[in-house]
């Protein structure tokens, strides 16, 4: 009897743990730009940094084309409940290599003969929520909605100093053995400042389809079309162009950790031509009680 009753709990904490597996690996990110409808489990957190290095980066409001290198491209989600996440992202540092100097539309803090540049990127809030599961024939659905803050400096020449709100619905369906393969895409909106035009803003098309392809425990293949597309005539105000790139990389899982790379290439004559991602993302085990 005594022996029954212990296979019995060897077995609900050995269901509980693959349990805990499979919600830690759903709502995947790294090296993506397009969100996932799930959500991670309440009470725990996904830190993620990386590094990008992009060349023949595009800054139309300062006229500074060069090479990219983002340092510090950070990501924190928090589960406060099975069907909201907090999220906070944002590059701790930008570094710019200039490949040459065209008519700013704006006063820059460095002199025309300088051939780099750094400042801090943007950080954006996002509260992610989940509005309801998928089932055999229909899709999960979600809304993700956050603001920008001005944290860069325009003087720079790499950031805005732009407050711009996002708002976007997430829709995913998985497919094959275990949901090896997740598919999922956002449509939605994106408010941005002109910055260079007075009291006035261009409301852009912010679209994403991406999907993981899971071969085993440790190695998955990831891909993605990710960009926003401008609602003006032409290319729209300064700074609001449209912009798109491809992303095809793997997510290697090892120590507790799971490691990503990716290519990167531009789509758009407003986006950089090409680069690489690389990056790493720990998800920790709860830390907090979520309130009820």
């Amino acid at each position: 009897m005594l022996r029954g009753r212990l296979q019995l709990q060897a077995g609900w904490l050995v269901a509980l743990f693959l349990g805990a597996c499979v919600c830690a690996v759903r709502a995947q990110q790294r090296p993506l730009l397009t969100e996932d409808v799930d959500i991670i489990p309440p009470g725990s957190m996904r830190i993620e940094a990386g590094i990008d290095f992009l060349q023949g980066a595009r800054f139309p409001v300062s006229g500074l084309p060069g090479d990219l290198t983002r340092v510090g491209v950070i990501g924190i989600n928090i589960g406060f409940a099975p069907n909201v996440e907090f999220q906070i992202e944002g590059v701790a540092q930008n570094f710019l290599s200039i490949n040459s100097h065209s008519a700013s539309a704006i006063p820059l803090s460095f002199p025309a003969s300088a051939n780099s540049v750094n400042d801090v990127g943007d950080f954006i809030l996002s509260t992610k929520i989940k509005l309801r599961n998928e089932t055999r024939s229909l899709p999960s659905l979600g809304f993700r909605f956050g603001v920008q803050l001005p944290n860069s400096n325009q003087a720079k020449g790499i950031g805005l100093n732009q407050t711009n709100a996002y708002g976007s619905i997430l829709v995913g369906k998985k497919f094959g053995t275990d949901g090896r393969f997740n598919t999922f895409g956002n449509l939605g909106i994106a408010i941005l400042t002109a910055p260079t035009n007075l009291f006035s803003q261009n409301d852009l098309l912010t679209y994403g389809i991406a999907g993981i392809f899971r071969f085993n425990k440790q190695f998955s293949l990831a891909g993605e079309v990710n960009g926003r597309a401008n609602t003006r005539p032409g290319n729209g105000p300064l700074g609001t162009e449209s912009q798109a790139e491809a992303r095809l990389g793997m997510q290697i899982r090892a120590s507790g950790l799971r490691f990503d790379f990716a290519g990167i290439k531009g789509l758009t004559s407003f986006t950089h031509n090409s680069g690489v991602t690389v990056g790493v993302t720990y998800d920790t085990p709860s830390i907090f009680v979520p309130a009820k």
